[in-house]
């Protein structure tokens, strides 16, 4: 009967809202035994709930406990055998025996000692990645509920945009900054001329295990928003999004030439800004003083073109002058003979 009381008054204890490594990890059956025999030092009376309140103490509200518990995912099974080695011996040390409180304070305190140095050994984690994905390697064991902490961010990532030219090769990575399982499938879904993360809005284009989505020669028509979906089993893990805008060629020409004629018009050979503070082309018109000696040497050119053209014209004249003053005085002398 008095065993059934003692039993019935761990069982209520250990199914409080508040729990621990302790009472994750150690067996009510065992719990009872262990508690079964406080003597109160100072009645020399026995408590089982004094008992309780030492473990809650030493385990269940020890912050240190509780840090050292947070492990990686899988090592929650070290955790117990770590907490079992520690406790059992003395279980079956107590275990239908007297004890007083200082006697159980001692050694619990010990195990809670050498639980901590144990536990804090095991692999810890890297955390979690913001801003999405169901990160389940980022997820930490917490001693308070007795379950993994999940990442607890949205499986949709934000739109990142994309610039490409058309007729030019594309490619979009669907890479996430955390690790992978080893069984995923990849599916690429395409909304064409959208920006949008609305799941109705896309249509599949492949499956597999491909992260690379590739285009081999990008036209207007391949502009719109692109989902990559990654799936472990039946779970989807991320959703990534990126809109792909796609420049006209016809138009990235005529930009080219208008930043080319722009230039011209700027003097000293300054080049046309950009908008990020850059400089669009490597090429520098002449300088000033460049200009004004090419200027002067080709008006001397022309200066002198038109000399000799003038002499030449003047030789020719006064050449075709004598030929006719000749010609009129041979006729003169024939009429008079």
């Amino acid at each position: 009967m008095c065993m059934t009381v003692l039993w019935l008054m761990s069982v209520s204890l250990l199914l409080s809202p508040s729990l621990s490594c302790f009472q994750c990890f150690v067996d009510l059956l065992d719990s009872g035994r262990l508690c079964s025999g406080l003597i109160l030092t100072r009645h020399n009376v026995r408590n089982v709930d004094a008992c309780f309140r030492m473990l809650d103490r030493i385990f269940n509200n020890n912050e240190r406990v509780i840090e050292a518990g947070r492990v990686g995912k899988g090592y929650d099974k070290q955790l117990k055998e770590l907490l079992d080695l520690e406790i059992l011996p003395i279980v079956e040390e107590f275990d239908k025996k007297e004890n007083k409180d200082t006697v159980y304070e001692q050694r619990l305190q010990t195990a809670a000692d050498n639980f901590i140095a144990a536990a804090s050994k095991l692999p810890r984690v890297s955390g979690c990645f913001p801003p999405c994905g169901f990160q389940s390697a980022g997820a930490v064991y917490n001693c308070v509920t007795c379950k993994y902490d999940s990442c607890e961010f949205p499986l949709d990532c934000p739109v990142k945009d994309i610039q490409v030219m058309e007729n030019s090769r594309s490619q979009v990575q669907c890479d996430v900054p955390f690790r992978l399982p080893n069984d995923i499938e990849v599916i690429w879904r395409f909304a064409e001329e959208l920006k949008t993360r609305q799941v109705d809005q896309f249509k599949e284009v492949t499956a597999g295990m491909d992260k690379l989505y590739s285009i081999r020669s990008t036209s207007l028509h391949h502009q719109g928003t692109y989902q990559c979906e990654i799936y472990s089993g039946a779970r989807s893990i991320v959703r990534l999004y990126y809109y792909l805008t796609v420049t006209p060629q016809v138009v990235v020409g005529h930009t080219e030439l208008q930043e080319i004629f722009d230039m011209s018009l700027l003097p000293g050979g300054r080049l046309v800004p950009a908008p990020d503070g850059s400089l669009h082309s490597p090429l520098l018109l002449p300088s000033p003083l460049l200009l004004t000696a090419c200027l002067t040497f080709v008006l001397l050119l022309l200066f002198l073109s038109l000399g000799a053209l003038y002499l030449s014209s003047k030789i020719t004249n006064d050449a075709e002058q004598e030929i006719g003053d000749e010609d009129l005085g041979f006729f003169s002398e024939s009429k008079e003979q």
